[in-house]
């Protein structure tokens, strides 16, 4: 299998692996993030609603994903149905339910896209409460 990297790299897989942080990206950053997002997304579309989160996964000071989150949606039947709550349950839980709204691997590494999914599932929770 061939591995991708950017030109003039190549470090060890799993070295890569071991040394890739999620971050949230700084505002300054936030025009470039767009940017490629609408370029490399199949949406082409940086556009998000309501309360929304922004994170690079970097390598070496490289970015090699970007990934956001959003507010969840208002009603959603089935997922209503599938939770269970009541009407003021749901009105108490709702905004601590976040959806991965894009997800973006810039590199083609075997197994960076799991584990920058990982680095992001462990930090979006406590990023998200303090927005």
């Amino acid at each position: 299998m061939t591995k991708t990297y950017p030109p003039d790299w190549s470090p060890a897989e799993q070295d890569l692996l071991d040394h890739v942080t999620v971050r949230l990206i700084r505002p300054e950053e936030r025009a470039a993030f767009d940017e490629l997002l609408i370029k490399e997304h199949y949406l082409h579309n940086a556009e998000l609603v309501g309360e929304q989160l922004r994170y690079v996964a970097e390598y070496a000071g490289h970015w090699m994903a970007l990934l956001t989150w959003n507010a969840a949606a208002f009603n959603l039947r089935l997922r209503e149905t599938w939770i269970g709550w009541t009407p003021q349950q749901k009105k108490r839980r709702l905004t601590l339910v976040v959806n991965n709204s894009r997800f973006v691997v810039l590199v083609r590494v075997p197994n960076l896209a799991s584990r920058v999914m990982k680095g992001c599932v462990q930090r979006v929770s406590s990023d998200w409460l303090q927005t």
